[in-house]
């Protein structure tokens, strides 16, 4: 496997970093920062534009030298995203026959995500530890950036399930690892929120709002993508990508569970 090393990027006068997991048969596996998009319309920061900008130099150089005219760099597959205040693992294409082998398993839904999550607890003490199914039926509210819970049988809804467990808990949070069985849009930030147990930050979802967010554009908020479990698209072996939590005072108080437990 070739381990790459963390990469420093600068793009358009901005400083953004990425840690690289491993780049192994056209699969790059890189560690998400909170505040970054996946994808961007050109000139704005993204993971896709910083990547490209690592891998193909040369190609990107020439594209800002054209204007931005020109596509920055050879094949780059996104198979999948991550919210932009959402931090972790994600999975990233360097060959079209890597980008149609994700693609396949993300649909089939044979690929297996873990999320660690910081959720504000529903003032009924502390909660059990006895695994859990989160099963609702969503929907994308129209016009809007968000989604809505439904009734099961709403024709407009779509099935998300969520299996899960308490990893610690305290007076008014809780720490959770979830495991999402579909992939619906913002499907464990509307699933953790419509039980009374937003997820810390969320001012989407959660108990604040955009007013008390200072910068909307670096926001972050209490989940992270944590493994990653995918068949390799060349030797069909099972590959696991795992992404440590930030080390950030949001999390370090829970470090010792996270470390034992997750």
């Amino acid at each position: 496997m070739n381990l790459c090393p963390k990469l420093q990027v600068f793009y358009m006068n901005n400083f953004q970093e990425i840690e690289v997991l491993f780049e192994e048969n056209g699969v790059l596996a890189v560690n998400k920062p909170a505040g970054l998009p996946t994808q961007a319309p050109w000139g704005i920061e993204s993971v896709e534009s910083l990547i490209r900008r690592q891998k193909f130099h040369k190609h990107f150089d020439e594209s800002i030298a054209s204007g931005g005219m020109r596509h920055p760099g050879g094949f780059l597959g996104i198979p999948h995203r991550l919210d932009r205040a959402v931090s972790g693992v994600m999975l990233l294409a360097l060959t079209p026959r890597a980008a149609r082998q994700l693609s396949r398993q993300f649909e089939r839904r044979q690929i297996q995500k873990t999320y660690i999550a910081i959720v504000e607890s529903s003032g009924n003490g502390r909660m059990s530890e006895e695994p859990f199914v989160w099963q609702d039926s969503l929907r994308k509210v129209p016009e809007e950036p968000r989604v809505e819970v439904v009734a099961l049988h709403d024709s407009h809804g779509k099935l998300a399930k969520t299996t899960g467990f308490v990893l610690a808990s305290s007076k008014d949070r809780c720490v959770l690892k979830l495991h999402p069985e579909t992939g619906r849009m913002h499907q464990l930030r509307i699933q953790a929120a419509c039980r009374g147990m937003p997820i810390v930050d969320d001012a989407l979802y959660g108990r604040v709002t955009m007013e008390d967010v200072e910068d909307t554009r670096h926001h972050s908020i209490a989940l992270h993508a944590l493994t990653i479990e995918y068949d390799d698209p060349e030797n069909k072996q099972r590959v696991a990508a795992h992404a440590p939590v930030p080390k950030t005072s949001r999390w370090a108080c829970w470090q010792d569970v996270l470390s034992n437990r997750a």
